[in-house]
């Protein structure tokens, strides 16, 4: 699967002006972006009657175009805007669409509600004026489908700027947006479909998507399939779940090293306690994690300088975040390896402070800071690289949030970072599994629930 760019709003019209300068009229755009969404509303909704709204802007362009192409299939359509066109390519397709065109404040209630008011390029609320009849046509409606974003929402921070009701599906154009995937805006997205317009969309930052894996060849042995070590702290079952779901990754050979060796483990897992200097020495480790039930005591301490100073590539998470947040995260901007963090919300603001600006800013800004790859958790988990490339993650299942399932994570990435040289790639695979699994699990799932389904998930990526 190759993963969708996504381009802000300011990306998207250079993207536009360049496929203009080359030759291609607006109006042609305009034309391929409502017959492409006239064609997917028609497979997803059917031809029950429907409600355009139409706004000012190119999406209301959109919008009288989507109305003519409906039409002509034998639909019932009906067109209310929120005034003239403002560009001349909106005015040229509201000039080919032969139906009437009501107020917004006098529009009438259809079964099938299309928003094309605002879309791409939003930066304030809606007017007072409008969100009253916007909000009651769309609670009025049994299907709700919003044309590139929908109305209400900032396009690239995933901020909501007025309410906004839930849509079952968006159709954008070119590319995604971040706000498709960023929360809270992507809860309201519905099923996404980005439809091709011609226009040549390039972005350092990406979805997340199925990542491709090899299996092993006849030649494999266990330590170059990947020899991954865990370190064990105060809370012996977090560590043992990081240890139990790196083995379940595809890891060759996992280790365990510290005070939960006597946990519950699967027999295939190398129990080590004691202390790590010694082990993280052997030069065939290809991944040390270290933060899941670690502790922030002077053992704790112990080991995470234990790991620091072991030269190996490093992913970090839970205590050990906390931990570097206190004065070590200097340290670790020296490592010659670069270094994996997963913190959440509550962690990134311990460890960044002062950083401002989207989920996606943020986590460039840290990766840049840092030198290490920054895995910024949550609903929409983002995933940042020193050298300004990202990708974002879509929602995974909100059974995700129960205890343990952030080690599992910390395991599946430390399997995938010990027998790759890209700590970048690691993550992405890491949280695509890790939502996958989560949808095999089911609901109310728990954190070993997602260790017995990366089988099933790895197996989709072969």
């Amino acid at each position: 699967m190759i993963p969708r760019p996504i381009l802000t709003a300011d990306q998207m019209r250079a993207a536009e002006a360049k496929a203009v300068a080359a030759g291609t009229p607006v109006e042609t755009l305009m034309e391929r972006a409502g017959a492409a969404a006239a064609t997917a509303i028609r497979l997803h909704a059917g031809t029950m009657p429907c409600l355009i709204l139409c706004g000012p802007g190119n999406n209301g362009g959109d919008g009288y175009v989507i109305a003519r192409k409906l039409q002509e299939w034998g639909m019932d359509v009906r067109v209310a805007a929120v005034g003239e066109p403002q560009s001349a390519a909106a005015a040229s397709a509201k000039a080919a669409w032969t139906g009437a065109v009501d107020p917004i404040s006098n529009a009438k209630h259809a079964p099938l509600w299309i928003d094309a008011l605002f879309g791409t390029g939003l930066r304030r609320p809606l007017d007072e004026t409008i969100v009253g009849p916007f909000l009651k046509l769309a609670s009025e409606a049994r299907v709700r489908i919003a044309i590139d974003l929908p109305s209400g929402v900032a396009t690239d921070t995933g901020q909501i700027l007025s309410t906004v009701p839930s849509f079952h599906l968006t159709i954008t154009f070119g590319s995604l947006k971040p706000s498709h995937l960023l929360m809270p805006a992507a809860q309201q997205m519905g099923r996404l479909v980005v439809a091709d317009i011609g226009v040549e969309a390039l972005s350092s930052v990406h979805e997340i998507g199925r990542p491709s894996m090899d299996s092993p060849s006849p030649l494999e042995h266990k330590y170059r399939r990947g020899y991954a070590a865990i370190l064990a702290g105060d809370m012996p079952g977090a560590a043992a779940l990081s240890a139990a779901a790196a083995l379940h990754a595809g890891a060759g050979y996992v280790r365990l090293i510290g005070e939960a060796a006597g946990a519950f483990l699967p027999n295939a897992v190398v129990r080590t306690p004691g202390d790590p200097v010694e082990v993280l020495a052997d030069p065939r480790i290809g991944a040390v994690a270290v933060g899941p039930g670690l502790g922030r005591g002077e053992r704790a301490r112990h080991l995470l300088d234990a790991a620091l100073a072991s030269n190996r590539p490093l992913v970090l998470d839970a205590d050990a975040l906390s931990i570097l947040a206190e004065g070590k995260l200097s340290r670790l901007c020296k490592a010659t390896h670069r270094s994996i963090l997963t913190p959440h919300a509550g962690e990134y603001a311990k460890l960044f402070p002062d950083h401002e600006g989207s989920k996606l800013d943020q986590a460039l800004r840290a990766a840049r800071e840092t030198g290490c790859v920054i895995v910024y958790k949550g609903a929409d988990t983002v995933v940042a690289c020193p050298d300004g490339r990202a990708a974002i993650a879509h929602a995974a299942p909100a059974w995700l949030a129960s205890a343990g399932t952030g080690d599992v994570l910390t395991g599946i990435i430390a399997a995938l970072r010990s027998t790759t040289t890209s700590p970048f790639g690691a993550a992405c695979a890491g949280v695509w599994l890790h939502g996958r699994a989560a949808e095999l699990a089911g609901p109310a799932l728990i954190a070993d629930d997602l260790i017995d389904q990366l089988p099933a998930a790895i197996a989709e990526c072969l």
